[in-house]
């Protein structure tokens, strides 16, 4: 079967990283739709749904697919264009839109985690260090939306777990292969979602592909002892809340996850009582619904004004600018790193040179230099052009060239066919190994099995055709791939994870974290794995989850924002080099690339002070989006007393959000800019003094005020202000942070001054 390993053994990438991104949807950004499915959407109007759907119904008594009741209201059914034109007419309608058909964002991470907290910890000790047993004791229910769950998988095993919370409601769905008994204690919960369009034949909460259990076991399994992958990153597996309990919900089949059935999730989860949501998924970054016809958006609305802390991954679409998903304010978006594992398979070349690679392979190629080497230029078939060649194109290298060689094939980024498609060439045409060239994809570890196959540098791959065309009798070997431990350096921002800023909306900073893709390759004429080779952001979010569960666990009263806060401000900017955390390319990172850096496993369950976000603030941000309040009305399940839109609302008012960062947008003018922040002292003091420190670069001027915050048992909400004065000479975005320390905590804010509008 197929595990997540939240421990020490798979590669993962981690980061905190928010942006946010939306735009109006239009007919060439909106996903492949889910049959003639529409969702209508109703807010928290309840009055008008029993209504709208009995009518429905006379017409057509199997028009229903999913019926919203709990969190929110609405329906998902199979309608005609006309008739979903006609239900946006009605009276209590937010909005009616086609079914989207979402996507899977598809270890040794928590000992890396822990490694790097201690480097933080070192250099400076009375800053929030926490011993990593705190996290146990932990009643948090973690709800997971994904492809389902094996439960007879170790990692959810339930000895010595604490009984189920008196205040769970959910249940444990009979299905195909799956009965009430294969709940537990730990995993609690599991449900299903039909859905008759998709090409799955099972109906149940059993996992078909191995990502939900991966991530579920990744959150909070129990510890497992010697699990590897056939022997590679061997050691304990283990989630990052082991003592919280399982929910899943299964929303995602072998052709997606269709939108409706993510909304039918949420609010079966709101009633449920999970604490915590958990979504590896999502749109490509090419899609970017408006809020009100953004299931996920959606969904964590409702959630969040509940009380449950809602994380999703942050999509794989990176490194372009803009091209994070899952952004809404009031969800945590998260994003990836390397970690300090290297997978690596080397090249031996004839003239005993060894050339580093990264890859996952069982090579079973003698060790010594004996197979003829070749490179895809080399082997061009006539009709073929050189392009085509040297990049290994199918149909454009001749076989009988390359019959018993290692071929050395180019990888574009922007290419057509992927590294597999080129292997599955080579392999038919006889090649006994293949070397792919690409700079970005050197530090992922792609898996082929027994298949000899590496990833290497331009750079090296120079020094390779070098030795090529030094001799007619060129040979090399692969390596089967060997696990190098303390690799440096790590983390690195992984090439294929989300970035900022946000596109149109430049105000707000979101900061979450970040986990590598999913593969899932088992090596041919070998027996399926206990445990498996992961990456992705699909595998941030439920590090995520776990870290959130210990917070959550430790902190019961907490709001989602005080979660998201202490995660926030606790992370780390440092490698283990000691030094910044860069991009794969060595470029220091911004919180473009990383948020507010990785994530500390430990040192947000007591962060000193948090920026907590009352559940009105979102309202407002609607407001500030440009929702008049009508619509918002029907959104929320009530308003505050009082409440109204403020006039001449803008996005600029959006930098006031009590966000633990801050972003700002300046135009042509250079006048400064001013924003509030709050902050709630949750440290073991309630008498204590906390002064301010600023990291900023010398084209901006930054004044805080007050510089000091004096908390008392009577005054543990106190406010500051911050003052950006950017000088006319500064050219391009400007990053830094504010630092509030009482010599115990400390507490860190990144802000970005975007100058895109100068």
């Amino acid at each position: 079967m197929i595990m997540n390993i939240s421990l020490s053994f798979l590669i993962f990438y981690f980061v905190f990283f928010f942006s946010l991104h939306y735009k109006e949807s239009d007919a060439t950004t909106t996903p492949p739709q889910n049959g003639n499915v529409y969702i209508v959407y109703m807010g928290a109007n309840k009055n008008s749904h029993d209504m709208l759907l009995s009518s429905l119904l006379r017409r057509n008594k199997k028009a229903l697919v999913h019926s919203y009741k709990n969190g929110f209201s609405g329906f998902a059914a199979r309608l005609s264009v006309s008739e979903a034109s006609q239900m946006r007419k009605q009276p209590g309608v937010v909005s009616v839109f086609p079914d989207p058909m979402f996507q899977l964002h598809t270890t040794r991470s928590w000992d890396f985690l822990e490694y790097e907290t201690s480097v933080l910890i070192d250099s400076q000790p009375r800053f929030n260090a926490v011993p990593v047993s705190a996290s146990k004791g932990s009643d948090t229910i973690i709800g997971i939306l994904d492809t389902g769950i094996w439960p007879e998988s170790e990692s959810f095993s339930d000895e010595g777990m604490d009984p189920i919370p008196s205040r769970w409601k959910g249940k444990c769905m009979v299905g195909q292969n799956f009965t009430t008994s294969d709940c537990n204690k730990k995993l609690i919960g599991a449900r299903y979602y039909k859905d008759e369009d998709s090409e799955s034949q099972m109906q149940s909460p059993r996992d078909e592909l191995g990502h939900g259990t991966h991530v579920s076991s990744t959150a909070a399994g129990v510890s497992v002892a010697n699990a590897s992958y056939y022997g590679l990153a061997n050691g304990a597996a283990k989630g990052g809340s082991p003592t919280s309990h399982i929910a899943m919900y299964r929303v995602c089949f072998p052709d997606g996850c269709p939108g409706s059935a993510i909304l039918a999730a949420f609010d079966d989860a709101i009633a449920d009582g999970v604490d915590m949501l958990s979504l590896s998924l999502g749109a490509s970054s090419s899609f970017a619904p408006y809020f009100s016809t953004d299931p996920i958006a959606i969904g964590a609305f409702h959630a969040v004004q509940k009380g449950i802390t809602v994380l999703c991954s942050a999509g794989n679409d990176g490194p372009s600018p803009q091209s994070v998903v899952n952004v809404a304010p009031w969800i945590i978006t998260v994003a990836a790193t390397t970690i300090d594992r290297d997978l690596e398979s080397d090249i031996v070349l004839g003239n005993n040179k060894v050339i580093k690679g990264e890859s996952i392979n069982f090579s079973e190629l003698e060790e010594s230099p004996k197979y003829p080497l070749i490179s895809g230029s080399l082997a061009k078939t006539k009709s073929a052009t050189e392009v085509d060649a040297r990049n290994c194109y199918p149909n454009s290298i001749d076989a009988e060239m390359i019959k018993g060689k290692i071929v050395l094939c180019q990888h574009a980024d922007n290419s057509i066919y992927s590294p597999r498609m080129k292997l599955t060439a080579v392999k038919k045409s006889g090649g006994v190994g293949i070397i792919i060239v690409n700079d970005k994809t050197r530090l992922i570890a792609s898996n082929s099995g027994t298949f000899p196959m590496t990833v290497i540098t331009s750079k090296d791959s120079a020094e390779i055709l070098a030795y090529i065309n030094s001799t007619e009798n060129s040979v090399a070997t692969i390596l089967a791939t060997k696990t190098i431990p303390a690799f440096k350096p790590a983390p690195t921002v992984a090439y294929f994870s989300a970035r900022g800023p946000a596109a149109g909306l430049k105000n707000l900073l979101k900061h979450g974290l970040l986990m590598t893709n999913q593969k899932k390759t088992t090596p041919e004429g070998r027996e399926p794995p206990r445990f498996n080779l992961l990456s992705g952001t699909s595998m941030a979010c439920p590090h995520v989850a776990g870290i959130a569960g210990n917070i959550k666990s430790q902190n019961p009263s907490w709001s989602p924002a005080a979660v998201r806060s202490a995660i926030i401000t606790t992370a780390i900017q440092i490698n283990n080099l000691k030094e910044p955390i860069t991009t794969q390319t060595g470029e220091n990172a911004t919180p473009y690339d990383y948020g507010a850096g990785e994530v500390s496993p430990t040192g947000g369950i007591q962060p000193g002070l948090v920026y907590d976000t009352d559940p009105a603030d979102y309202l407002q941000f609607l407001c500030y989006y440009g929702y008049d309040i009508s619509a918002i009305k029907l959104i929320a399940t009530e308003l505050p007393s009082g409440f109204a839109c403020p006039k001449n609302s803008s996005k600029d008012m959006i930098s006031n959000m009590n966000y633990p960062s801050i972003a700002i947008s300046i135009n042509s003018t250079t006048e400064p800019v001013t924003v509030k922040r709050t902050v709630t002292n949750v440290g073991t003091d309630e008498a204590t003094t906390y002064t301010v420190t600023i990291d900023k670069p010398a084209e901006l001027e930054v004044n805080v005020s007050p510089n000091e915050l004096k908390f008392t048992a009577d005054a543990k909400r106190l406010s500051y202000e911050v003052t950006f004065s950017p000088s006319s000479s500064a050219k391009g975005d400007l990053f830094g942070a504010i630092t509030w320390t009482n010599k115990k905590y400390k507490v860190r804010s990144p802000f970005v001054v975007n100058r895109s509008g100068v």
